[in-house]
């Protein structure tokens, strides 16, 4: 626990000082412009309390932190977690998709070789595109068709979250070896027999650690989503009002709650990951 708390420590004292050294250019200019002489204290005091900082302090960005979730309603377009919850479901729901994609890719890449061949190139082709290109084109697309709304955001969290679990499947699935393999053939089990009771648990530490990376990648996914449609609410809604409007502590307030829910997400998908081991003998 102590290491983890310096580690926050030395984090906390590198932004403020950060936030000194990039704010103090304005404040110099304030105080130029007003005749007055800058001490350290005034400079200090200055950086850590204006309106629209460069980079502003970790207390201004736990203030409004405060001011957005405890002192707002949650149905208030005000309200942090209103937002939170928005990207979160389209976070879900295209983790979900994901998953279901990756895992069924995952299945067939292990058992058809064709499909080994042909389709894992592209799996890993495909993530050499950048989101923010083919974001704008999955939306422009869906809407052309009459889908708008939760479902283009989930199919951008799907691309992004889909991959890791692809890749992990694949390498779980092929974890036992040739003598586990050669003892399933001596019982003459089939290979649906095979995948259930040899493959199928075998995999469950790849699955689980792959689902940790595809649970961040499709709230990424949800969050870009967000920003080429000029969304009004969600996590990347308020990233876009804040650039708008040169309102940087809801800039970090928002991206803090974005690493807040995807701590708690990984999180959950850890909790999980110890009960389902641990029940199959694993942990």
């Amino acid at each position: 626990m102590l290491p983890v708390l310096t580690v926050v420590a030395g984090i906390f004292v590198i932004w403020y000082l950060a936030s000194i050294w990039l704010n103090a250019a304005w404040a110099y200019d304030k105080a130029t412009r007003s005749g007055e002489e800058l001490g350290v204290v005034a400079l200090v005091a200055d950086t850590w309390s204006q309106e629209k900082p460069k980079l502003p302090a970790p207390h201004q960005v736990g203030v409004e932190i405060w001011d957005t979730t405890i002192e707002k309603k949650i149905t208030s377009k005000r309200s942090l977690i209103y937002h939170s919850w928005i990207t979160l479901s389209a976070t879900l729901l295209g983790f979900a998709l994901g998953t279901g994609l990756g895992i069924a890719l995952a299945v067939g890449i292990v058992y058809n070789r064709t499909m080994d061949m042909s389709v894992m190139p592209w799996v890993i082709a495909s993530q050499t595109i950048p989101i923010l290109a083919i974001a704008p084109m999955i939306i422009v697309v869906l809407n052309a068709v009459g889908i708008s709304g939760l479902l283009p955001k989930a199919m951008i969290s799907m691309y992004l979250s889909f991959f890791p679990v692809v890749v992990g499947m694949v390498k779980g699935l092929r974890s036992p070896d040739a003598m586990q393999l050669d003892q399933m053939r001596t019982w003459n089990a089939s290979p649906s027999q095979t995948f259930w009771r040899l493959r199928l648990p075998s995999s469950m530490p790849y699955l689980f650690t792959s689902l940790k990376i595809g649970m961040a990648a499709s709230l990424v996914g949800a969050i870009v989503g967000e920003l080429p449609t000029g969304a009004v609410a969600g996590l990347g809604a308020r990233l876009l009002a804040g650039s708008y409007y040169g309102q940087t502590i809801q800039i970090w307030s928002a991206l803090i709650m974005a690493a807040a829910l995807a701590a708690a997400l990984v999180a959950i998908i850890g909790l999980l990951q110890r009960v389902t081991l641990r029940r199959m003998g694993m942990a």
